[in-house]
């Protein structure tokens, strides 16, 4: 009896058509070089998280629908009297994903939450960080098919930052850009 092993459809891609245009770019000399996306790390804030505890269980419970895994709640790391915040209270939720969970959301993220944003015509180029990352904001979570929006009673954002191993913001950029994703134009020049 054998076993189909089974690879997402980013991943293949990235082993098949993205390490060889990145070689051929920036001739590397092996394909170990070749910078490759490490992490997808999922981070949202709870507006009103001090008041109303549900709204982190209700937080936790959208991140796990849209990632497939199991997400954390984030606390505060010290007390801010004005916002009646303590130290260790719960205020957001994130999940990191990596492995074949990272390259499922990815592609889900391109080919069918991205193209539901009103009005979309890119995501921006300037959110790299100097180090090989880009972050992208989202500002609803209705975006994903996942979320059903009956029972979302607050749309809320989150951050979805994209780790790589590049070393330059060019890099990570031809990376992520040889991925799918949708940046707005051609780039010219990162600094």
């Amino acid at each position: 009896m054998s076993t189909i092993k089974y690879s997402p459809r980013l991943a293949d891609k990235y082993k098949n058509e993205v390490v060889p245009a990145l070689m051929k770019k920036f001739s590397y000399k092996t394909v170990m070089q070749a910078p490759k996306l490490e992490k997808i790390c999922i981070n949202r804030g709870v507006n009103g998280a001090v008041n109303d505890k549900k709204l982190i269980d209700v937080t936790i419970g959208e991140l796990e629908q849209i990632t497939g895994q199991k997400a954390v709640a984030t606390t505060s790391k010290k007390d801010i009297s004005n916002f009646k915040l303590r130290k260790g209270m719960p205020i957001g939720a994130r999940v990191t994903l990596r492995g074949e969970k990272m390259y499922e959301f990815l592609d889900r993220l391109v080919s069918v939450a991205l193209p539901r944003v009103r009005d979309f015509k890119g995501i921006s180029d300037k959110a790299f960080d100097g180090r090989g990352n880009y972050t992208l904001g989202v500002t609803e979570q209705i975006i994903f098919p996942e979320i059903d929006i009956d029972k979302v009673n607050k749309i809320t954002g989150m951050d979805i930052t994209f780790v790589t191993t590049a070393g330059t913001n060019e890099e990570a950029f031809e990376l992520l850009k040889e991925l799918g994703m949708p940046f707005k134009g051609a780039k010219k020049e990162l600094n």
